[in-house]
């Protein structure tokens, strides 16, 4: 089967990137011919560009996030920041045209796709998706396709993002499809109370791959070896978090090390020294979800900062699921010398891991070739 996939922009977000890829990746193994929409408003309107300054004030003076330009970058300076990333995409990623505008989605059309994949990542967070309306399919309506969300996420438990308008109208289209998996377990009740739509839980599809898949990147790449022994992935850093990170690193007695974007050039690192790093790591200390999901598909120990600001349903639906919500700190009071060196009982883990792969296949056995 011919297959569209839609998620957020493929730019500078790790975990974003993998997920895309993983996806991909899951549903070419399973046989099918899958490209992902290459979707991204490189002209701003005025409103989304005075929301991306407040954003990046917010995040350099608030969060004390490295921003390297708070005001709109050159065209030039955005492809040295993501020459890395930009060069995994290119390898890994299979893409379409690209698409710059909600009107050029009709090009998509001529592709002849049988079945459009919405998913995964913050794809129904109208915050950060400007595109919304084609990550509720809309564009295809009246069309004999297939249509399914696999893994989309609200990001919160809430639908406060969005207007009256928005949930009628998205009611409608949500009714259109033939299946609805969402990330979240919380996103199953919103589904239902506020769009009157049936949906089931799934994981994110970077838990579908098997750890040597990764591997295999990392290897193509020939990634050297991490800086250190404990991998730090804290995505909006403050004095609380720093200090969380130094109690961890003496309580293990190991050294910290991360794979971020660099303070002064503003150069992501390549997605695969990112990946190295949960494989070289003895311990991660993370805020990000899928600095979570990572950990998990590495089976290393790992404690995960709850971070409100970007949507702590994520953190609590994964933890829940995998039996480790134990591993949630809120406070430095939280980061005791018990939890940090608690052991994880990663079969129970990774036999829920596989139950979920399973689940996942049936999922898009059932949507993909169940008679309309």
């Amino acid at each position: 089967m011919k297959i569209a996939i839609l998620t957020q922009p493929l730019f500078n977000n790790y975990g974003g990137l993998l997920q895309a890829f993983a996806l991909q990746k899951y549903l070419k193994d399973n046989g099918h011919d899958v490209l992902t929409v290459d979707f991204y408003r490189d002209e701003p309107s005025l409103r989304d560009r005075a929301r991306e300054v407040v954003y990046n004030l917010i995040c350099k003076y608030v969060l004390r996030r490295p921003v390297a330009n708070v005001f709109a970058m050159s065209k030039s300076k955005q492809r040295e920041i993501a020459k890395h990333t930009a060069r995994f995409c290119a390898e890994n990623i299979k893409t379409t045209q690209t698409i710059r505008s909600l009107s050029e989605f009709d090009y998509i059309k001529n592709y002849g796709f049988d079945a459009y994949v919405v998913g995964s990542d913050q794809v129904w967070r109208p915050i950060y998706s400007p595109g919304l309306p084609a990550f509720f399919l809309d564009f295809v309506k009246g069309y004999d396709v297939r249509r399914i969300a696999y893994a989309a996420s609200f990001g919160v438990d809430n639908c406060n993002e969005y207007t009256q308008q928005d949930l009628s109208n998205y009611s409608r289209c949500l009714s259109q499809f033939d299946a609805i998996g969402v990330r979240e377990s919380s996103a199953v009740d919103i589904c239902r109370e506020s769009f009157s739509a049936d949906a089931i839980h799934v994981v994110d599809p970077t838990l579908l791959l098997d750890t040597s898949d990764y591997a295999a990147l990392v290897e193509n790449d020939q990634i050297a070896v991490s800086d250190g022994n404990m991998m730090v992935y804290v995505l909006d850093k403050n004095p609380i978090k720093q200090d969380m990170i130094k109690k961890v690193a003496s309580i293990k007695g190991l050294s910290p090390f991360t794979v971020m974007q660099d303070a002064v050039t503003g150069i992501f690192p390549p997605v695969t020294a990112w990946l190295r790093g949960f494989m070289d790591a003895k311990f991660v200390v993370t805020d990000s979800f899928h600095g979570v999901a990572f950990s998990i598909i590495f089976n290393k120990p790992f404690i995960a900062i709850a971070n409100k600001g970007r949507g702590l349903a994520r953190f609590t639906s994964i933890l829940e699921l995998f039996q480790l919500k134990d591993r949630l700190v809120f406070e430095i009071e939280d980061v005791t010398e018990e939890l940090v060196n608690r052991e994880i009982d990663f079969v129970a883990v990774n036999n829920i891991r596989s139950a979920e792969i399973k689940k996942t296949k049936s999922f898009f056995d059932s949507a993909l070739n169940a008679k309309k």
